[in-house]
């Protein structure tokens, strides 16, 4: 049974949206008497990546994270399995079991895995009552564990990826700086932080990158930007 993946899928959430589709799938076949599996992550953002295993349960995972109430949510907050033995004889949130019933969904126990700042849910279905027992012990739980330090270290190099391309661009754009600041100096006899100071006001007030500020000015030697340097100059107190 293939997984469906809902809610964001821009270039951000399409790693994630992957992991949990697997997830899903592998919760689903290692789990006796379960009809199909949902999963979920978040890092306490507004986005929230999904998958289930069944289009039909895509409704009972997103009734849950719109209302707020059901065993996703209660053991987002609780930190520990919340499960249902049997929904017809459950009178815990009505929206979600009716939904579910309607489905012909009878039991249900969501696993929460929570790493740094991410939580991981897996939600495991059954039309049968009772047949979800022992299920935070069995497979499904050693599934969570590694899906979720698999996530937390795939967020690390992403965001590690992320801070050497900033140092790549600014040790690619330190010399255009280093003249613009040069440039700075000489015309409005200024000290190196007073330059660098002038370069970042310029930046904000135009609303252009520093580097594109700093190459415009060593590309005109400063014309047309008389007025402004000026201005801010006066501002704090130099040329």
């Amino acid at each position: 049974m293939r997984s469906m993946p809902i809610g964001p899928d821009g270039p951000e959430s399409a790693l994630p949206q992957r992991r949990l589709s697997e997830l899903a799938e592998q919760a689903l076949r290692c789990t006796t008497a379960c009809c199909g599996a949902g999963t979920t992550v978040t890092d306490g953002g507004d986005e929230l990546p999904t998958a289930v295993t069944h289009p039909d349960l895509a409704g009972l995972v997103a009734v849950q994270l719109r209302s707020g109430e059901g065993p996703i949510p209660a053991a987002q907050e609780r930190g520990a399995p919340v499960d249902s033995a049997d929904l017809l004889r459950d009178d815990r949130w009505p929206e979600y079991r009716a939904l579910a019933l309607d489905s012909g969904v009878r039991a249900s126990v969501t696993l929460p895995f929570r790493r740094a700042d991410l939580t991981l849910t897996i939600s495991l279905f059954s039309f049968r009552p009772g047949t979800l027992d022992g299920v935070s012990c069995g497979p499904a739980q050693a599934l969570g564990d590694l899906a979720t330090a698999s996530l937390v270290r795939d967020r690390r190099y992403r965001a590690a990826l992320t801070e050497l391309e900033h140092l790549g661009e600014a040790l690619r754009t330190r010399p255009v700086v280093d003249q613009a600041r040069g440039i700075l100096m000489h015309v409005l006899s200024c000290d190196p932080d007073q330059a660098f100071g002038l370069l970042r006001r310029i930046s904000q007030t135009t609303n252009r990158k520093l580097s594109e500020v700093a190459a415009a000015l060593v590309e005109t030697r400063g014309r047309g930007f008389e007025r402004e340097l000026a201005s801010l100059g006066r501002q704090v107190g130099v040329g």
